[in-house]
């Protein structure tokens, strides 16, 4: 044994060098640890594996077995079982196992199980797997549940679908709208609107509108005093009520309720005593012709409704110095079929708004200008009957020819006592504003609006077939959204309070809502009186939406008859579209059905509210298919603004309007008229190059459209003028009436030249007009800019 012990010794010493070289050459090779080049961690690699080296060449290992049932005995008897994982060096996974299998000496009965960190990472795999799996599962599991219960969403409809402006138009009829017409007039009323606007609410949610909101202003009105306002006669004494019927008749057989109303609300109060001048309708050549003659200061004049504003020729008998006026209609002006003569009307002197609060809303906290009258000059209305009586015409010839022009006879001077007495005080009016939002633009606003507002019945039941017909629409609209429809664009229905005293409920919530409503709005359509006659469709509209206007007539006319290719016009209008029109520069648009008008000066009538029996809005249209036509016309409109992708505004209307506003031989007119050939180019280019795919589907990004959305939304801004004359449009594309086809600025201008005898107020009224229409290029052009350079960055 001692003889062999230096040759085994010896002979393996060359094995020792031979392991040595083999595991440090395997961990060079090995590049997957950024640690092996570092020379203490090799030395200490090399160390471990010589250690270990030396140990399995001791005595006895050479015939080492790892057989669990032989070695039960052998070593630390805590550890049964051996296992040499424990003792493997950390930088060389398989150095010590390598140096094994290369001696040829060494004989393993050992059979290597697969290590744990391998198997431990296959059952983690397999647990988030079948995680995994499960988790998938229980979703589906889930959402098929959920799915099964809840409806699904409503299928987008395609843009201006006929079919579904069908479903909704043919759920508006003439029986529900007679229905809704004489519910409303049987509640109860006893001055106040904010009854009957709690029942408009309740009405509209019952319809299936849930954002259904009441909105309350504190307003400055001017109502009627505890005696009716007298007209007497100083060199006779007699006494005359507004009607005409003498002071001392039996108070008992009187309409007290229409003595009171027949009054100018905000007018100046008290008596005054003075010659009656008659200026017939008042304009600029009448004044001329009665300043010639004489004196007018602190005098009444005798002026006829109609030809113009009634608001614009009070400010020029102010201006001329008179004190009072004494307004009625002439009975050749009335229509034929209206018995008007001999009863008296109310009127409004406000221009808009809650004059306490002018320019602002009349929130809480806001400063209030208590003004108790708008003008200087006592205004009171009269019937015709009491202006004949003035001006002392015959009793028979008034009945034998009605229509003589009624004129004060020049001879004759005649001075009269008037008594005014009116009463202002702070009441709340109320709004009703509900809301059906869109699905695609919903900060974008279709606005429809009624009035619910009047004085104990003047202006007649209009307010009652202003809310019918609006409520009728909504529940046309609402019977689709039932179905899943649902418009892309917001619409608002709103009926106002406020609106025979000078709109002030629309005013006070646009005021309120503006920086909203000027960025959002995108058209006002407008309900107010909507049937006054039964002769005649008049549809007004603004230039851009005059073709829209036009084409929606052939859509929806229940008698033929009645609509035959009625023209569109843009012209002032009354009622709460005028906030939005002058102060927004909205588009808006209007149908109504009216009498022929007996005259050419019969416009402006409107202005005259007229105390008309409940029953007679059922005489005009008994079957109330006027007032069916109306909402299915209105309905249209408003659902082709509402869905479709692009707005169907016309930007070229605008400038045709705008060139054929300037035809005529007026100072300026040949600069205006260069200005307007730019504007109606741009137009034509933004038509063509913008419009026109925009309406392609294929052409419709939704980006791109919202961009000529935006455009097409602010067409209208650019000819808001900053300041007006009295009772004229500051949106200089609405004209005066249908006789005229001027800028009804600049006619007004040059009338005011011949009064004054000075040129600075056309040169002004020239300057503010260029300025509109150069504006307007200015905006059109930007625009197309707009699309080159986003077209450029596409490329």
């Amino acid at each position: 044994m001692g003889e062999n012990e230096p040759s085994a010794a010896s002979a393996a010493q060359p094995d020792k060098k031979m392991a040595y070289h083999k595991v440090n050459a395997d961990q060079r090779a090995q590049g997957h640890s950024p640690y092996l080049d570092n020379d203490e961690l090799q030395a200490t690699a090399l160390d471990l594996e010589w250690d270990m080296e030396k140990e399995l060449e001791e005595p006895g290992f050479d015939h080492f077995r790892l057989d669990s049932t032989a070695q039960h005995h052998l070593g630390n008897s805590q550890s049964p079982d051996l296992d040499l994982e424990p003792i493997q060096p950390s930088s060389s996974p398989k150095g010590r196992f390598q140096r094994l299998q290369e001696d040829p000496d060494y004989i393993s009965h050992y059979t290597r199980q697969a290590p744990k960190s391998n198997r431990c990472s296959f059952f983690r795999i397999l647990k988030v797997f079948c995680t995994a799996l499960i988790l998938f599962i229980f979703g589906i599991v889930i959402g098929y549940y959920a799915r099964k219960k809840c409806p699904s969403p409503p299928t987008p409809q395609e843009p201006n679908n006929p079919q579904i402006y069908h479903e909704i138009l043919k759920e508006i009829k003439a029986e529900n709208i007679q229905r809704i017409y004489r519910d409303l007039l049987e509640f109860p009323r006893d001055g106040d609107d904010a009854d009957l606007a709690v029942k408009i609410q309740r009405q509209w949610r019952s319809q299936g509108l849930e954002d259904v909101r009441l909105v309350n202003y504190s307003v400055l009105l001017d109502l009627p005093g505890p005696a009716s306002n007298t007209v007497t006669l100083q060199h006779s004494g007699e006494c005359f009520y507004p009607s005409g019927q003498q002071c001392s008749t039996d108070p008992r057989t009187l309409h007290s309720q229409d003595l009171q109303y027949s009054y100018a609300a905000y007018s100046a109060k008290g008596t005054l005593e003075a010659e009656l001048v008659d200026v017939q309708y008042g304009t600029m050549e009448d004044l001329i012709r009665i300043q010639a003659i004489t004196n007018v200061t602190k005098k009444i004049a005798l002026l006829k409704l109609g030809q113009s504003p009634l608001l614009y020729k009070l400010s020029l008998l102010e201006d001329a110095g008179f004190g009072g006026v004494l307004v009625y209609t002439d009975p050749c002006d009335l229509p034929k079929t209206a018995d008007l003569a001999d009863k008296a009307f109310m009127v409004s002197l406000n221009s808009g708004g809650d004059p306490s609060t002018p320019g602002y809303a009349s929130i809480d906290g806001s400063y209030r200008q208590h003004r108790l009258n708008l003008t200087t000059l006592l205004v009171q209305p009269i019937s015709a009957l009491l202006a004949r009586k003035l001006v002392s015409l015959p009793e028979d010839t008034a009945q034998r020819d009605r229509c003589t022009p009624l004129h004060l006879p020049a001879a004759g001077k005649k001075t009269i006592s008037l008594n005014i007495q009116s009463v202002t005080t702070y009441k709340t009016i109320s709004n009703v504003i509900g809301y059906l939002k869109g699905a695609v633009f919903p900060d974008r606003y279709v606005i429809i609006g009624s009035h619910h507002s009047s004085l104990q019945g003047y202006g007649g039941q209009g307010w009652a077939s202003s809310t019918a017909v609006i409520t009728a629409l909504l529940q046309g609209l609402m019977a689709e959204v039932r179905r899943g429809w649902r418009p892309d664009r917001t619409l608002l229905f709103c009926s106002w309070g406020g609106t025979a005293l000078g709109n002030i409920g629309s005013y006070e919530w646009a005021e309120d809502l503006r920086s909203v409503l000027q960025r959002n709005a995108v058209a006002y359509i407008s309900l107010h009186n909507p049937v006054t006659g039964n002769s005649t469709l008049r549809p007004v509209a603004s230039p851009s939406l005059q073709q829209l206007a036009a084409e929606s007539q052939s859509f929806n006319c229940v008698e033929k008859s009645r609509c035959p290719g009625s023209n569109v016009s843009s012209v002032q209008i009354q009622g709460d579209a005028d906030y939005f029109i002058n102060h927004l520069g909205v588009p808006a648009t209007q149908f109504s059905y009216e009498d022929i008008r007996a005259s050419e000066n019969s416009s402006f009538f409107s202005e005259a509210l007229f105390p008309v029996h409940a029953t007679k809005t059922e005489e005009l249209d008994p079957s109330f298919s006027l007032h069916e036509t109306i909402a299915k016309l209105t309905g249209q409109v408003t659902l082709q603004i509402a869905t479709d992708p692009v707005l169907p505004f016309n930007a070229l209307d605008i400038a045709l309007e705008v060139q054929n506003s300037l035809k005529g031989d007026e100072a300026g007119v040949p600069q205006l008229l260069a200005v307007a050939s730019r504007l109606r180019d741009t137009a034509e280019l933004f038509q063509s190059d913008e419009m026109r795919p925009a309406n392609d589907p294929q052409e419709r990004a939704p980006v791109r459209v919202r961009m000529l959305n935006d455009v097409l939304q602010g067409l209208e801004k650019s000819f808001l003028l900053q300041q007006a004359p009295p009772g004229l449009y500051r949106n200089i594309l609405y004209r005066l009436d249908d006789r005229t086809s001027q800028f009804s600025v600049l006619l007004e201008a040059l009338e005011h030249c011949k009064l004054h005898q000075s040129n600075e107020t056309v040169q002004a009224a020239l300057s503010g007009v260029l300025n509109s229409i150069n504006s307007a290029q200015v905006y059109f052009k930007a625009g197309l800019d707009v699309f080159e350079t986003a077209l450029a960055g596409k490329k």
